[in-house]
Order: structure tokens, then C-alpha cells, then sequence
């Protein structure tokens, strides 16, 4: 069930006069997910909930599906023609002038812009001025619970551990001329997340050059490289507990099958490192001194070290993600590339900083998680500094 009276606290706060949910076909999960909805529930006809500022929610719901928001507190309206439809959400909407909705405007936040342009259409028809949820969504969807912060960190010691015993694996299979490849490492750290009582919607990544040069690689059974001496390998690997509620951890580290790591490689994976710890002090240090900050900016205290390096147009990836219980999670991202990412980072939220250079050689991420409490931010894992030499 969702907490109205702080929804409604906060919409009073930001001045907004309520936040008005609307799905069909499941295309909006947030609206799911904040108002505790079941994901597997038939919504086949629209439906419509209004959180005011002040005053009793209300929900409009069609007759072939009057049940759709039974579980939620409110006044219903029904309706069956498109004709009841409209003049019902005025009713709905009465009395407000100002709406949030998962809008964003001209889809600069595309994880936010879930509702359809006909719909906020038909709300601004009927003189409302629609307003994006972003900040709202974060606050109620992306910030964690004390409970949700001890399993990210418990998952996360378990996480550091399958990691430096994969490259261990990896390794002792390349000394003792033991043939594996990607797709066989991604499946032996599988069946450690099973053993250890870890989850994960999507496998983890191996990945050897040049693979590891696309950021999105996925190693298949078919379509795999071997993991032979002398190979840089890079392990993308992200998990959560197996509970409910639990939220994810989700690293970057590399090593080189060899005893002394190559200079081309060292160079890249410092040029790395400086970027991404530049953005960690830029994110403590505002946050120790109470400055407000936005993903974007993060995204640029990382990327201008790339740049300064000569390496920008090889950095192709955002510089992190919101991380909740999925992976990418619906606080802001650190982000100033692919969208303008202008939400601020607030309390209680986690994320990852991961600034990579992908060259057609090869490619070096390093990935970390940044937890921000009310007046500290902190890494919650291990930090690796140099790449592994993992034949040493």
C-alpha cells in the first residue's frame, strides 16, 4: 500500500496539486510498483488514480474491471465509453490545477515518460497543467530503507567474493591448459549466486578483448570467446539477495591473464580510475557540504578527465545508473550523454559510477557503488586500483 499522507506531505512541499496515476497494459511498472499493484493483474481497460494534495484519494476504473484498485484507499468512479471516460476524469481531477504524471518533458528522461502523448493531451484539455513525477518517483520509488541498505551491502561482500573467485577460476583454468570460454565463466559465477542465495534478472557479463570493448556484451553458449593467456578480462557482475525487497549491487573489475599487466592496458585502466574517482570526491564533496547536485553533473566531473585524456569519443556509455531492486533502478542516473539527467541526487539513494574507455582493441570499465546518506556519500565495496595480474 502506498503511504499517502507522505505522498501528499511531499506534493504540498513541491507545490503540486496531486499526482495522478494512469495505466494500461502494464505500460507504466512505477505506477505499479509505488501503489503496491499486482504485476500480474489483468489491465486490459485503462484505469486512473488521483492522489490530491489535501483530501480523500479517488480512483476511476472501467466496468469489465471494477476490482483493478481495490486494494487502494478512495472514492471510485466507473465508466464504459470513451465519452464517460473524459467527462469522468474531469470529476477526477476537480479542484487541481497543477498535475504530476510520468511525463518528462520532451522525453529528456525516458525512464520517466511512461504515460502516452494522448493521455497528458486529454489532461492539459481539461486546463490542467501536467508536470513530470521525476522527483517524486525517486523519492518514493528509488530512495531505500534501512533494511534495503544492509542487503545491498550483504550482497555486496558476498558479490566481491564470487568476483575475485572467478578471476581465481579463470586463471587456475588458463595455468593448467584447461580450455574454458566467456559463456562458461558467466555460467560457474551462475551457480555461486544459487549456492550463495543470490538472484539476478540477467546474467553477468565476461568478457575478453575485443568483447570487452562493446559495453553491453553478452556471452552465448554459441557465440563465445575463449579465455586464453595473455587476454584482459572483464567482469560485469551484479546480483541481490534472494528476498524480498532486496536491492542490488552491481561491480566492474578487470584482470590480465599474465604476470605483468601491459602498459596499454595500465594506461587506459589509470585514465579510468582518475575519471571515476573524480566523480566519487565530486558526489562526497558535495554532499558533505550540503550542495544540491544533479546526475548530470556527476556524469561530467567524470567525463571531463576522459576528455582532457584525448579518449571522450571512446566513452559512449553513461557514467552510472540508479541502482534499486532491479539493477537499473528509477532515481537518477549519472548521466549528461545519452539524456540530460536533471534530477537531483537525494538522500537514501544508491548508484553506480562506471566511467569506461571502448576502444576496437579492447575496452576497460570501473564500476562502484555510491550510497548518499543524509550527510555523507560512500562507497559501499570494494575500490580496485590497479587491473588484476592474475598470472603473477
Amino acid at each position: 500500500m502506498p503511504d499517502i499522507k507522505a505522498i501528499q506531505t511531499e506534493l504540498r512541499a513541491v507545490k503540486i496539486d496531486g499526482w495522478l496515476f494512469y495505466d494500461h497494459h502494464h505500460r507504466d511498472p512505477i505506477a505499479g510498483h509505488i501503489l503496491g499493484l499486482d504485476g500480474g493483474a489483468m489491465a486490459t481497460r485503462r484505469w486512473f488514480y488521483f492522489i490530491p494534495s489535501r483530501g480523500e484519494p479517488r480512483k476511476m476504473v472501467h466496468r469489465i474491471e471494477q476490482g483493478a484498485l481495490d486494494s487502494l484507499a478512495g472514492r471510485k468512479q466507473v465508466y464504459s465509453s470513451w465519452e464517460e471516460l473524459h467527462k469522468g476524469l474531469g470529476k477526477l481531477l476537480s479542484g487541481s490545477k497543477k498535475i504530476a504524471m510520468q511525463y518528462s518533458p520532451e522525453n529528456n528522461i525516458p525512464y520517466i515518460g511512461l504515460v502516452d502523448a494522448g493521455t497528458v493531451e486529454l489532461v492539459r484539455k481539461l486546463k490542467k497543467k501536467v508536470v513530470t513525477s521525476a522527483d517524486l518517483v525517486q523519492k518514493f520509488e528509488a530512495a531505500w530503507t534501512p533494511e534495503q541498505l544492509a542487503s545491498h551491502l550483504d550482497a555486496g561482500k558476498i558479490v566481491d567474493r564470487i568476483t575475485q573467485a572467478a578471476f581465481e577460476w579463470a586463471a587456475a583454468c588458463v595455468r593448467e591448459s584447461q580450455p574454458v570460454t566467456e559463456f562458461e565463466l558467466q555460467q560457474w559465477i551462475l551457480e555461486r549466486f544459487r549456492a550463495n542465495g543470490l538472484t539476478t534478472a540477467e546474467p553477468p557479463i565476461a568478457a575478453v578483448q575485443p568483447n570487452n570493448g562493446n559495453p553491453h556484451y553478452e556471452p552465448a553458449a554459441r557465440a563465445s570467446r575463449p579465455i586464453r593467456a595473455g587476454d584482459l578480462l572483464l567482469l560485469d557482475i551484479w546480483a541481490n539477495l534472494e528476498r524480498p525487497g532486496s536491492v542490488y549491487y552491481d561491480i566492474t573489475w578487470t584482470g590480465y591473464l599474465g604476470g605483468r599487466v601491459p602498459d596499454a592496458y595500465a594506461k587506459i585502466f589509470r585514465i579510468v580510475r582518475e575519471a571515476r574517482d573524480r566523480a566519487i570526491e565530486f558526489v562526497g564533496e558535495s554532499v558533505a557540504r550540503g550542495r544540491a547536485i544533479h546526475g548530470w553533473e556527476v556524469d561530467r566531473a567524470a567525463r571531463k578527465t576522459i576528455r582532457k585524456a584525448g579518449y571522450a569519443k571512446y566513452f559512449v556509455h553513461r557514467t552510472g545508473h540508479s541502482i534499486g531492486q532491479e539493477v537499473h533502478g528509477n532515481g537518477a542516473n549519472m548521466d549528461g550523454l545519452e539524456t540530460r539527467d536533471d534530477r537531483k541526487i537525494i538522500p537514501r539513494t544508491c548508484f553506480s559510477i562506471e566511467p569506461g574507455i571502448y576502444l576496437p582493441e579492447f575496452g576497460i570499465r570501473s564500476e562502484v557503488n555510491v550510497y548518499v546518506g543524509e550527510h555523507e556519500a560512500r562507497v559501499t565495496g570494494a575500490i580496485q586500483r590497479e587491473i588484476l595480474p592474475l598470472l603473477a
